[in-house]
């Protein structure tokens, strides 16, 4: 932990079942005043990760992702919070690019850029939509930050002016293409509920016609065409993601589940 010689900070890790991540994620945030790790209904290891790296754990139910992070931001006692995943590992130049900002920084937040990897290999293009994202408001300070109830993905209310930070953090997205294809599975179902919860589950033209232009979106415009077979693979999905979430939202909704 830090000797809060300078701006106070808290790092925020929420986690489900994530004992196979947390001990490198935690053990990357010890530059932090303070870590916090709010777990969500965990039957693994993960508190005692979290206990035996110093964090202070926050322990609950939330049905919601958004919920979920917003209660871990009231938990963080700095007036700044850097929300990191499980998946991700921060670098020493970003932490000590955030200890710099910090000292001096008006309140806000800063956009971060994400390093994705899928298994060892680092890949930079394609990214979007469902997929994950390129970059995200990771380092906010109190009140600058709320999490939105949809099922995946949450909406994110931001204030305050947009600045960015030089050094990415390190995403570990995928395992491997079967990890893809699970993950894929994943969301779709989850979009699917959204989409039967709002009550706008839309039209099968409407999805077939988004096929083409978000192939177009991460192939093309996102430059995942330099990823070779990655960012085939990555527009693929990208292009399906709507279609197949319709799908799984007439189905369900037919078969009365």
């Amino acid at each position: 932990m830090s000797d809060g010689n300078a701006a106070a900070i808290s790092a925020l890790v929420v986690a489900h079942n994530e004992e196979t991540h947390l001990p490198d994620c935690l053990a990357r945030l010890q530059f932090a005043d303070e870590v916090v790790v709010v777990l969500d209904r965990c039957t693994d290891k993960s508190r005692d990760i979290a206990q035996a790296a110093g964090a202070r754990i926050v322990e609950g139910a939330w049905p919601l992702e958004g919920p979920r992070r917003n209660a871990g931001i009231a938990a963080c006692a700095g007036p700044w919070v850097l929300e990191v995943d499980a998946d991700e590992r921060v670098p020493d130049a970003l932490a000590e690019e955030v200890r710099r900002v910090i000292a001096s920084a008006a309140p806000g937040y800063f956009l971060i850029r994400f390093d994705n990897y899928i298994g060892d290999r680092l890949v930079r293009y394609g990214w979007g939509a469902y997929n994950g994202a390129s970059a995200g408001p990771r380092l906010f300070t109190k009140g600058a930050k709320h999490w939105g109830d949809q099922l995946v993905h949450p909406k994110i209310a931001l204030d305050g002016p947009r600045r960015w930070l030089e050094t990415p953090i390190d995403h570990l997205v995928d395992d491997d293409i079967s990890d893809m294809i699970a993950r894929f599975d994943r969301y779709t179902t989850a979009r699917a509920a959204d989409l039967r919860a709002s009550g706008e589950i839309g039209s099968l033209a409407n999805n077939l016609r988004r096929i083409i232009s978000r192939f177009w979106k991460s192939y093309i415009s996102r430059k995942g065409y330099r990823e070779k077979h990655f960012g085939l693979l990555l527009a693929l999905f990208s292009a399906t993601y709507p279609l197949v979430s319709y799908l799984k939202a007439k189905i369900a909704e037919e078969e009365g589940r």
